[in-house]
């Protein structure tokens, strides 16, 4: 099992034949970033945490160079900081008990080429032997350019497989754009309230992010207690962690779908909505 780029690392937590490890995800989740997982994908973690018949595979694209530093990590060099990126991911997979955690380990720079076969392949590849019957994504509205990027590499390489191989359901999930802008039909709302107590250990393993000056593990926290409290004014609160995603899985469909026009139609819902509630009031 051997990736393109050369500092591809692969880890499984439980030390599992490594095919058996993959062929075994049931929930993949493949965002750009580590700690990306984490935040986007905690529902399919949580979901797989200690289950007997579910399974939470993670992938990383990069390498985790370029990051913010300071405290004790600020005379760090980039290689430096892209080990001990490397290190906490696999913490963290290890803390909620990943069934496998690829890290391809590609320049945020080799991402954003459209259509970069390398990465392609290796995201092709996955996805072919894990069949994971829940994919989580970056959302096509998000605000950071390599996770747009690595959206659109997921779409290529899933665009590629045969329909019986792709998954059920795929979500695009929040990180640099939340998406409680999203109209209430839009929303999916991923209730991530099974193991409360997961959020802060798996953030907390990335040291190098939060003494960096980045409190995610406050920040994620709150977020959804907020999402849970604030989607609908005229109900009591069903749960007390929400986090919300798009449904991507028209996307991988039907492959005549244009994934601009597909997120640009989500706005100019929300525009239609604020015109008609203005004007109801005129």
């Amino acid at each position: 099992m051997q990736f393109r780029h050369p500092k591809h690392d692969l880890y499984i937590p439980d030390e599992t034949e490594p095919w058996t490890a993959l062929r075994r995800v049931t929930h993949l989740g493949i965002v750009s970033h580590q700690d990306d997982l984490e935040i986007a994908a905690y529902h399919g973690i949580t979901e797989c945490f200690h289950s007997k018949d579910q399974w939470f595979g993670g992938v990383v694209v990069t390498n985790g160079s370029g990051s913010p530093r300071k405290g004790p990590y600020a005379s760090y060099t980039d290689e430096e900081m892209q080990q001990v990126r490397l290190v906490e991911q696999r913490k963290a997979a290890y803390v909620g008990e990943y069934s496998i955690m690829a890290q391809l380990g590609y320049p945020s720079s080799e991402v954003k080429q459209p259509r970069h076969a390398p990465l392609v392949e290796d995201l092709k590849f996955i996805l072919e032997h894990t069949q994971p019957k829940i994919l989580y994504l970056h959302n096509p509205c998000d605000r950071h350019d390599t996770h747009i990027a690595t959206f659109l590499r997921c779409l290529e390489a899933l665009r590629e497989l045969p329909p019986e191989m792709r998954p059920e359901t795929v979500y695009g999930c929040e990180v640099w754009r939340k998406l409680d802008w999203l109209l209430n039909d839009d929303k999916v709302m991923l209730w991530v309230d099974k193991h409360p107590h997961m959020l802060r250990p798996l953030l907390g393993v990335f040291d190098s992010q939060i003494s960096g000056g980045k409190r995610y593990d406050l920040a994620e926290e709150g977020l959804r207690h907020s999402n849970a409290t604030y989607f609908d004014s005229h109900t009591t609160d069903k749960t007390s962690l929400l986090t919300f995603a798009m449904d991507l899985t028209p996307l991988t469909k039907d492959d005549s779908l244009c994934p601009v026009e597909y997120a640009v139609n989500y706005v100019k819902r929300l525009e239609g909505d604020v015109r008609d509630r203005v004007k109801k009031f005129m």
